[in-house]
């Protein structure tokens, strides 16, 4: 393995030097003094930091079920053959850069997972291939579930802050990135933020984040974008007590002090237990208003921050009707009070092998351009659209516009996307087909 060392505001780093690109891996960008409690952002460390390979992602059902049993297509898809390993500890991020990059465009990707599951270095996630077209790819795991998403009232701070610690982590990955990316050849003055799935629901977060002003040039949200600010509104911590006083009871606990202390297998089975009795439970571990990250008057359609955004859902993604109409509410709001563009997209070819169609995070295999990674029996029709999205990211990434020469014209619209399919056109939106898929069942997570 062949390395490389460069000097950051935190110290000496070394990492791995590959034919094309550098990559750092597992490195630490934030620490917590323990469960449910607010991170602080690293700022220096002893010696040459040793980036050469992953770290510990978030505690997760699979770190304690055989993923190929309780999470078999995703597991086949993206985490076959792949080992993991998993701590509350987890706040580690990833780099991949150009060689001898120079002010070069950053992408800070934030995964998806339901708030509960995935990590960076899922076999999908990977910016070789941007980094070789002159883009910085970074990536970070941070706290999920229980660990990273609790609420209860009682662990209110002194400052009246509760819940959110997993968004913390990723506010402290954004602002290590920002501080110290310049000594990789990025740009800290020109930033994407990016996410997929409950990523992009992060991602719309720290729009409205006051931490995070300035912070970005552009967005990118993928099957997530306005689910929050329309359909799932952020609850307050006082609606979530109820839910977490039943999980200290699943664990045998009196309060939530004695639960902090419980190992972590007890506590994601209590959480997991209180999540199979409970009849919605899904929303009680998204992120909640905490108090100064994530605000209720903040957190609206009509305070959209003015940058260039793209946007994507795929045709059979999750409830594909409804994230039509909150893309489509969120690009109109942007559109009436900004002046930057916001362009949209839907991706429409069916993933070959078998009968699932475009899949919720199908998508990703394009614009990441790791088909290579599949099983899947794919086409040289798939390795075009997939030059088109890697293309479309790299692109808006260094300028804020998508459009390329891989492309139709694409125009900043709430009426019309891009449509990604086996002959890529801008068009109207297919509103039909979606709601169809959603009340079909095509729509679907698996």
């Amino acid at each position: 393995m062949n390395t490389v060392e460069k000097i950051t505001p935190c110290g000496k780093i070394k990492g791995i030097e590959k034919e094309d690109i550098i990559e750092f891996r597992g490195i630490r960008y934030a620490t917590a003094p323990g469960r449910w409690e607010y991170p602080e952002t690293v700022t220096s460390w002893e010696g040459v930091y040793d980036a050469t390979a992953d770290r510990e992602c978030s505690y997760q059902r699979r770190s304690f079920e055989p993923d190929e049993v309780c999470n078999a297509f995703y597991h086949n898809e993206f985490r076959r053959g792949l080992s993991f390993t998993y701590s509350e500890d987890c706040q580690h991020l990833e780099i991949q850069a150009p060689k001898n990059a120079e002010k070069a465009p950053v992408i800070i990707y934030i995964h998806g997972g339901s708030f509960t599951g995935g990590s960076y270095n899922e076999s999908h996630i990977d910016g070789t291939e941007l980094a070789k077209n002159g883009v910085i790819f970074t990536a970070m795991n941070y706290r999920l579930g229980p660990y990273g998403f609790c609420s209860h009232p009682d662990l209110t701070d002194k400052n009246g802050v509760c819940g959110n610690y997993g968004l913390y982590d990723q506010l402290c990955a954004i602002e290590w990135i920002k501080n110290n990316i310049s000594a990789f050849g990025g740009d800290p003055d020109n930033i994407t933020i990016m996410g997929q799935s409950a990523g992009a629901m992060s991602v719309d977060i720290h729009l409205s984040n006051p931490m995070c002003k300035g912070y970005f040039r552009q967005c990118y949200m993928m099957s997530g974008t306005a689910l929050q600010r329309k359909v799932l509104k952020p609850y307050t911590p006082e609606k979530t007590r109820k839910f977490w006083d039943k999980i200290c009871a699943n664990a045998n606990c009196a309060n939530m002090e004695e639960l902090k202390k419980v190992d972590p297998k007890t506590l994601y089975y209590a959480w997991f237990d209180a999540c199979k009795t409970e009849k919605f439970s899904m929303p009680l571990t998204f992120p909640v208003y905490d108090g100064k990250l994530l605000l209720k008057d903040s957190f609206k359609m009509n305070n959209i921050p003015d940058m260039p955004y793209l946007i994507g859902m795929t045709t059979n993604d999750m409830i594909p009707g409804a994230l039509e109409f909150t893309i489509r509410s969120f690009a109109k709001s942007a559109l009436k009070h900004n002046k930057n563009g916001c362009y949209l997209y839907d991706f429409d070819r069916p993933l070959p092998g078998d009968d699932k169609g475009t899949w919720h995070c199908s998508d990703m295999l394009y614009v990441f351009s790791t088909l290579g990674i599949s099983w899947r029996p794919f086409e040289d029709i798939d390795y075009k659209v997939s030059r088109q999205m890697s293309d479309m990211l790299c692109a808006f990434a260094k300028t804020g516009n998508p459009n390329c020469d891989s492309l139709p014209e694409w125009e900043s619209s709430p009426k019309k996307v891009m449509h990604f399919c086996e002959n890529t056109q801008f068009v109207p939106w297919d509103t039909r087909k979606l709601v169809g898929n959603m009340f079909s069942g095509k729509g679907t997570s698996l």
